[in-house]
């Protein structure tokens, strides 16, 4: 993200790249099976290089704003979907001279080699966030949460892109965790 740019400029940005660049019209049934007269297809500005540093800027600002800065060491989430959100956020978080460590939840424990679930330094005794890109009912964010759990990691809260407000929050929450969402339908123009 250009230095230059307020925190309120690159959400903006992002919001509008997410709007022209992943919301595809048509009618689709999600992973959690509910179903939807559009896709949020989040991989499409989650793996594009004028959106990663932008998604990585807020993401980190929505820690900030929410009093997460300097309270974890670690992000990362469910394979696929939340591999790129951690790796922009460990890249920024580097470059405002402040770095977290990235970690991938597989969806299956490895059954070769180290024959591990969650990828990357370790993250045993860390504090972390789990992220993801889209969240509609919590599912793959709270898979990634039970693994981490397993690998023995302090997870302090969960921050995802874009909230569908179809129960991942209250989900997550009744785990005891802090829910956090860059952004929601409505700020998208989709509700």
């Amino acid at each position: 993200m250009p230095s230059n740019l307020s925190a309120a400029d690159a959400r903006a940005q992002l919001a509008q790249l997410i709007t022209a660049e992943a919301v595809v019209h048509e009618h689709v049934t999600l992973a959690s099976g509910i179903e939807a007269d559009y896709y949020l297809d989040l991989r499409r500005v989650s793996l594009d290089a004028r959106s990663a540093p932008l998604i990585g800027a807020v993401m980190l600002d929505l820690l900030e704003q929410n009093g997460f800065a300097g309270r974890f060491q670690s992000v990362g989430g469910l394979t696929m979907g939340a591999d790129p959100v951690g790796t922009a956020i460990m890249h920024q978080s580097v470059a405002r001279g402040t770095p977290v460590d990235a970690f991938v939840v597989r969806k299956t424990e490895k059954t070769h080699g180290l024959s591990k679930r969650v990828e990357g330094p370790d993250v045993n005794g860390r504090k972390v966030v789990a992220v993801e890109d889209t969240s509609t009912t919590g599912g793959s964010v709270l898979t990634a949460v039970e693994a981490l759990r397993a690998a023995g990691a302090d997870v302090v809260a969960v921050a995802v892109i874009v909230d569908r407000d179809t129960g991942a929050k209250e989900r997550v929450e009744a785990e005891g965790l802090p829910y956090l969402a860059a952004f929601s339908l409505s700020d998208l123009g989709l509700a």
